[in-house]
């Protein structure tokens, strides 16, 4: 398993990185056989006295999914402790919807056994060198496979955000799931060319049953 520790606004020392190790791997022991990398991201605000909050977040890559949670609190190794906490939860409810529930099959039965899928792109930027603008301060790349709205409703309750980027298997494009402000979800897609396509609405009324 390989773990990645990052920091922003502060230096990692050898004590916050073996105490990252120490909680992240017990937190990750018992589902290592199919972690293959885990992200640590610790950051604390540029004036303390403004905003003192320190920050601890992780994100797992494991079988072609991820799991990511985030804590803040005003002592760093406090807020390690909480999301090494919520992180096993997340790998804990992943593991009881993928495998333990009667009926179903994991995500991709041959990411199981080492096999490469052959419907995930895992290189989404190649040679390319994007150029973000000024204010865009952080950019994510992640490879995806195809997979249905249900699934990916069960993946935005694994990643701790309020929205979820995925490829849609029913019509090959990328979606958006998002929580909306007045409870249940949303989807946001492309408009076919002819002008045709399910609107959010429905597509969440779908989603919460």
């Amino acid at each position: 398993m390989k773990l990645v520790i990052q920091g922003k606004n502060i230096d990692i020392t050898d004590g916050i990185r073996s105490y990252v190790n120490q909680k992240i791997e017990k937190a990750v022991s018992h589902f290592q056989t199919w972690t293959t990398e885990v992200d640590v991201h610790l950051s604390v605000a540029k004036n303390p006295r403004i905003n003192p909050k320190q920050t601890a977040e992780v994100t797992i890559y494991a079988n072609g999914t991820v799991i990511r949670a985030e804590e803040s609190s005003e002592n760093l190794y406090a807020s390690i402790d909480l999301v090494a906490n919520k992180i096993a939860r997340q790998l804990r409810k992943y593991k009881e919807r993928r495998f333990d529930k009667k009926g179903s099959q994991p995500v991709k039965e041959g990411l199981l056994n080492g096999n490469r899928d052959p419907g995930l792109v895992e290189d989404l930027v190649g040679d390319r060198q994007p150029e973000l603008p000024k204010n865009v301060v952080r950019s994510k790349y992640f490879a995806m496979h195809p997979m249905t709205v249900e699934d990916a409703l069960d993946q935005l309750e694994l990643v701790d955000h309020d929205f979820y980027v995925f490829c849609n298997s029913e019509t090959g494009q990328i979606n958006v799931l998002y929580e909306r402000n007045h409870g249940g979800y949303g989807v946001i897609q492309p408009r076919q060319p002819n002008g045709s396509g399910q609107t959010d609405e429905a597509l969440a009324k779908a989603v919460v049953g």
